[in-house]
């Protein structure tokens, strides 16, 4: 399995630290509002990384924080006139919703910045007492000039960098001894939530945050690093050298970086009217919809949110929810011819699509073309699983199809849901009015079940409904 390291910018051939298993940190969102469709990309991309990871065998140790304090927290909490912490966890319950909806499996552990804070205050002092950080009136900041490789992972030109932050002037700024220097631990503020320390009461530096909650929960040193590539600089820049410095061993091996969402070729805004949450797109969409639309692309390539792009990925999920319907369908109600002849041989050249699809899946998380290979496992089971095939036969290609669509986090075969006695009410008439050749009256129930979201089948093996 090859991932393109960020760090290295080619790619690598994968080799944990520690055989059979992975340590791997995402960061995850910072909790003022609804998460937006930007911050699904990583969820979604870095969740199937993960499941394909466990597909191989592996054990992964998988952490994603979630950011409680930070300074749009406080903001939206001031206008609110509620705490920080009210809102911080409002929105990680709703965050929470949004990715069951996208069938993001929970990380094994999601730690909170707040709940870290001890080993914050621990890790500045490391720090400092190396020559690695220092205080002025009540900040503590980190040096980036006794780190000898900053600038690794973003590939910057530091100087011109520099050059540019002195042309700032930003307030306060005057105090660093040099202008790339980050805040560890910053004095609070009147209104703000703080915490006591050597310092001053005040509250932790964003990037000191992940560096203490990837050493806590992985280790100082970690397989995998991942998140958006907005991330790179400065806040994965400055967590690689405040961690290399306090633990003394380098941070992570593979860094990986999923492109930017844009929206109808535009950059996501609310001023341009282009900005939408997660909780929008459930209210035209099943997330399966957009799911499936976040893994069409390369996770390194920039993605582009469109109406018609979202239609058609509702169309191909319904192909593929479609075949595995219908394989279903077929191991209830197909023969029970044993599975030998063609039909074994069938079900033997369906198994090959695994290794197709994990041969993409090899190159890099490729995705899209692992999708690829699930719409020709559809048209293979089309074409060769017709009805009244051998319910082995069927069984045997749908475990193949549920494999695979399992690992992309695809739900594809819908639960059996129980309608309520009102719904099942109205089926009834509607049948009773058909039997009475009233088609009328049935189609008036037809559209009025539709209305509710409640689409009618009719096949020759009775009606059947799907909601909508």
């Amino acid at each position: 399995m090859k991932i393109f390291n960020s760090l290295s910018m080619t790619k690598e051939e994968f080799i944990p630290l520690e055989p059979g298993k992975v340590s791997m940190y995402v960061c995850g969102p910072t909790v003022y509002n609804l998460i937006h469709i930007g911050n699904a990309r990583p969820m979604i991309v870095f969740d199937t990384f993960r499941r394909y990871l466990e597909h191989k065998g592996y054990e992964v140790n998988y952490v994603s924080n979630f950011t409680d304090v930070d300074d749009k927290i406080i903001k939206a909490a001031q206008e609110e006139g509620v705490s920080a912490e009210e809102i911080a966890e409002r929105y990680i319950k709703e965050c929470r919703k949004d990715m069951a909806a996208m069938n993001i499996r929970p990380a094994t552990t999601h730690p909170q910045a707040t709940q870290e804070i001890d080993g914050m205050i621990a890790m500045i002092r490391t720090l400092i007492d190396a020559g690695h950080a220092y205080e002025k009136n009540g900040t503590v900041y980190f040096s980036t000039r006794s780190y000898q490789n900053y600038g690794e992972l973003s590939h910057k030109n530091l100087d011109d960098l520099r050059s540019g932050f002195r042309s700032l002037k930003v307030s306060g700024e005057e105090e660093k001894e040099d202008p790339l220097d980050f805040v560890l631990w910053k004095p609070r503020k009147e209104g703000e939530p703080s915490w006591p320390s050597p310092w001053s009461d005040g509250r932790p530096g964003w990037h000191i945050e992940c560096s203490v909650m990837a050493k806590r929960y992985l280790g100082d040193t970690i397989d995998i690093h991942a998140g958006g590539e907005d991330l790179v600089f400065p806040h994965h820049e400055n967590e690689i050298a405040q961690s290399t410095c306090a633990n003394g061993v380098p941070f992570a091996r593979y860094w990986m970086h999923n492109a930017f969402l844009n929206i109808d070729h535009k950059k996501m805004s609310k001023s341009l009217g282009n900005f939408f949450t997660v909780r929008d797109i459930s209210k035209e969409y099943d997330l399966q919809v957009l799911r499936l639309f976040m893994l069409s692309a390369h996770y390194r390539s920039p993605l582009n949110f469109s109406a018609d792009l979202m239609e058609a990925a509702k169309t191909s999920l319904e192909r593929i929810c479609t075949a595995a319907g219908h394989l279903k369908d077929v191991s209830e109600k197909g023969t029970d011819a044993p599975l030998e002849g063609k039909a074994a041989a069938i079900a033997e050249e369906a198994k090959d699509f695994i290794a197709k699809f994990d041969e993409r899946m090899d190159d890099d998380n490729n995705t899209a073309d692992a999708l690829s290979v699930v719409f020709d496992l559809v048209r293979f089971a089309n074409s060769n699983v017709p009805d009244g095939a051998p319910k082995a036969l069927a069984e045997a290609v749908l475990s193949v199809l549920l494999e695979l669509t399992e690992i992309l986090g695809l739900v594809v075969l819908k639960q059996e849901e129980s309608l309520d006695s009102e719904i099942e009410t109205l089926i009834e008439e509607r049948q009773a009015a058909r039997k009475a050749k009233n088609f009328a009256e049935a189609d008036r129930i037809r559209d009025l079940l539709k209305e509710r979201g409640i689409e009618l089948l009719d096949t020759r093996d009775g009606v059947k409904w799907k909601r909508v």
